[in-house]
This record gives structure tokens, sequence and C-alpha cells, in this order.
């Protein structure tokens, strides 16, 4: 099953190229089963990481440009009366697919962003008082322009918390860019095949559960969440659900290393994704993607006994 992930990561590099390490934390999140957060300037290839994504797992895909303007029921659906049967009828709307794309998700209002709340957290949609579940699996792939371009609302703690991993893509090496300049313009945007199906991803996130962790690796999150808490230089401490979210993106880290074990390794690999957009505050919002986890990581020895 390993073989099919490094395969996966590696037709998912053809369209992304020169972020192997990205492409990895991405595919990590979707073994954990959890929502994705990408951040970056336009145009660096987060719409394309998740298309990608989802042919690779072969998911239906659906997406949301979220503006200043679109509204829940935009999102969610509506409930229209039908004439003929003198009832109203439920008519989905486009958060009903196993993989959304919340794209820039922070140029909606406040009150659309929550609107996706209960949609991430229980799986669920509720409107007029009746309970529409969604489908599975159901994974948000939201993506932000960073708070300093116009037109930008930030996030709420409460949805930033939502996701359980942030990654960042950054620019292109030389090398990479170059490469992307030289693919043919046939290639771009190619579909790619279905290599982790849902067969295939069940098995693999049944392994994420099993991979073992230790009472040292144990002690070690609860070293980095306590320190978090304790010192004065982190606006935000990390939660239990911090902790537990830092410990289930480990082990399916480890599940695309091909090992069954945790190592302290694995959870320095996934802090900066995990924890970064936890511990930052509004005031924080200049911090680069690993600065605040790094320092967390800096201070906190895993061998300490």
């Amino acid at each position: 099953m390993q073989a099919q992930v490094q395969q996966a990561i590696g037709q998912i590099g053809k369209l992304i190229i020169g972020k192997q390490q990205e492409i990895r934390l991405a595919l990590t999140c979707m073994l954990a089963g959890g929502h994705l957060l990408i951040e970056d300037l336009p145009g660096m290839g987060k719409t394309t990481l998740s298309h990608a994504l989802a042919q690779v797992f072969g998911l239906n895909f659906s997406r949301i440009q979220f503006t200043s303007d679109l509204l829940p029921a935009d999102m969610l659906g509506v409930n229209i009366f039908d004439n003929q049967k003198q009832a109203f009828h439920f008519h989905p709307g486009p958060i009903f697919s196993q993989i959304v794309l919340a794209d820039e998700i922070n140029r909606a209002s406040p009150k659309t962003q929550s609107a996706l709340l209960e949609a991430m957290e229980e799986r669920q949609v509720s409107l007029d008082g009746q309970t529409h579940m969604l489908p599975s699996p159901f994974f948000v792939i939201g993506t932000q322009n960073p708070l300093h371009q116009a037109g930008t609302y930030p996030l709420p703690e409460s949805q930033l918390d939502r996701f359980l991993m942030r990654i960042q893509l950054g620019y292109p090496n030389w090398q990479a860019e170059k490469a992307m300049l030289q693919q043919p313009q046939s290639q771009r945007g190619q579909a790619l095949p279905t290599i982790i199906n849902d067969e295939l991803r069940l098995k693999l996130q049944q392994q994420v559960l099993e991979v073992h962790a230790s009472d040292a690796i144990l002690d070690y999150i609860l070293r980095l969440v306590t320190f978090s808490r304790e010192s004065e230089r982190f606006a935000n401490a990390l939660s239990p659900r911090a902790s537990k979210a830092l410990l289930l993106a480990a082990r399916a880290w480890a599940v695309t290393d091909h090992r069954d074990y945790l190592i302290p390794e694995d959870i320095q690999a996934v802090l900066p994704a995990v924890a970064e957009h936890r511990l930052r505050s509004s005031q924080a919002d200049s911090q680069t993607n690993s600065g605040l986890s790094l320092q967390l990581l800096e201070c906190v020895d895993p061998l300490a006994a």
C-alpha cells in the first residue's frame, strides 16, 4: 500500500513541481481524515493541488469561490417549494461533495465563514430544522490569501482550529520553476489517475489508527503543548484538541514513511503544519508559517526524561 502512497505523491509532483514535502503533508492530512488549509499568495498552485488530491483519491470534487457577497445558502443549499407535491424540497448546495475546495475562504464575510463550522465538525448541515448528512468521506480544503491582501477577513480562531493542518507552498526554486516553464502546455492541467481508491484509503486510514505511540513519544507531545501554555512568548497555547491533532497527524506521517510506530522526527515533521495556525493570534499574523512552531521545537528537548 505504501507504494501507492509514493506513487500518488509522484503523480501530484508532476503538477506541483519541487514541493514534495508540502504534497506529502497534504496527503498526510487526507489520510488522517482532517481538513486542510492552504495559505499563500495567488498563483502558487493552491487550487491545482486541491484538484490533484481529489483525482488521485478518486473523489468527487466541488469548488466554492468565496466572495464578500457569498451567502450561506449559496454554499449549503435551499428548500424550494414544489407546487405539484405541495411540499418543500431540499436542493443541496456545492458543499455536498466528498472534497470541497473553499477557495479564498477569507474573502467571505464572517457569517458565511461560520456556516462551514458545523459541516466541518459534524459532517452534516442543518437547515430549517432538518439535518442533512454530508457524503463520506468529507474533506474541506480551504485556501486563503495572506491577510495583507486587500479584501480579506481573518478567520476566527474557532474555525482555524477545525483545520487539522495548514501549509504554505511558497515560491518554487529556480530549477523547479524552470522545469515548470519547460513543461508542454498539453501536460498542464491534465487529469491524474485514481491511485488510492476507497478500499485502499480505508485500509491506510486504519493503519494510521494502529501506529504505535510509546510513552516517550506521548510525553514529548505533552512537553510541547505544556511549554506553549506556560511560556509567555505564545499568544495562544495549544489546546487538548491540538495535542490530539498532533498525534493523529504524526501517525499518518509515519504511515507515509512505511512505519507502524512513531519517532520524534514524525512529531517534528508535522508540528509546523498542525500547530502554527493554532499558536498565532490576530497580532501574530506577520509570523512565518513555521516561526512560532520552530521556536517551540527549539525549546523542548525530545529526549528529556
